[in-house]
């Protein structure tokens, strides 16, 4: 396995991706705390984040394979359903997978560790979100991740302010990486069966891998800080307002388009599935009360 990402470098992007987990955590139960609306949102105590750790079971007894992490799931008067997780697992692809990544083909252990973040709100007003970064380690390293938002009623505003969120961190990096990744987002979260978007987009990327580890990781850590800015911000602009049955069943319908990306294409659905993942930690993205037309 490379030596450009040792012992020290994986040890450092653990730490933030369980760094950024507790902010957000505790950004999303703060607004859990201040929700004033007169809408169902309201109702109850607030939500707070449950924690289960799991540890990945080693394959047919091989060595070398593990690790595990740590589900955040939290079920609140805001966010009828958030998951923020953490896991750093290792071991070995297997044949038909180690093909379809890079480094794999000439050595098939592997390194890696992320954050997920899926938050899907009560309120049929206030936007659906999702975000990860990831470091992983082959024969190669380099970083992958992104976010983008999901509403059920697109305002260009609203997604004006999360995009403008990103373009800040890239810019920041290297003007040629915000409009770079844009585009790969819209082109991956995309039904290509419904001939439709999965929502307003926000950038995606993969196989981020300079030359120079410490620019790299500090792009990511950019990456997670323009979520943790910029999405409380847009949920507490609208966690107040009331909101309607039809409304409601609007976001139950697109709920359900967020259920066939992410069954159906999603890379890091497949990814964790078959390295041995934790299933529910996996599947934490699918939506509550959901349905179909």
């Amino acid at each position: 396995m490379t030596d450009t990402y040792g012992d020290e470098h994986k040890a450092r992007a653990c730490a933030w991706f369980e760094k950024l987990r507790d902010d957000l955590c505790a950004a999303l139960e703060t607004i859990e705390d201040d929700v004033q609306g007169p809408n169902p949102s309201s109702d109850g105590a607030p939500g707070r984040f449950e924690r289960k750790a799991w540890q990945r079971p080693p394959s047919d007894g091989a060595e070398g394979h593990g690790g595990g992490g740590v589900m955040s799931v939290l079920r609140g008067r805001v966010f009828e359903k958030a998951g923020v997780n953490v896991s750093t697992v290792h071991g070995e692809f297997s044949d038909e997978f180690r093909a379809r990544i890079p480094g794999a083909a000439e050595d098939p252990r592997f390194w890696a560790s992320g954050i997920s973040v899926v938050i899907h709100p009560r309120s049929p007003l206030v936007p659906a979100a999702h975000m990860n970064t990831r470091m992983i380690v082959t024969t190669r390293g380099w970083f992958g991740g992104g976010g983008d938002l999901t509403p059920v009623f697109p305002e260009e505003e609203e997604t004006a302010r999360f995009h403008k969120a990103y373009r800040d961190a890239c810019d920041a990096h290297d003007p040629a990486y915000y409009p770079k990744f844009k585009k790969w987002c819209d082109e991956y979260f995309f039904l290509p069966h419904r001939n439709e978007p999965r929502g307003v987009g926000g950038i995606f990327y993969d196989n981020v891998d300079t030359g120079d580890w410490e620019t790299d990781f500090a792009f990511t850590q950019d990456v997670g800080r323009a979520f943790l800015h910029a999405y409380p911000a847009l949920a507490r602009a609208k966690m107040d307002l009331a909101w309607t049955d039809e409304q409601r069943q609007a976001q139950r319908v697109k709920r359900g388009r967020y259920v066939e990306f992410n069954l159906l294409y999603d890379r890091g659905t497949l990814f964790g599935l078959k390295t041995g993942g934790n299933t529910d930690a996996i599947l934490m993205s699918l939506p509550p009360d959901t349905a179909w037309p």
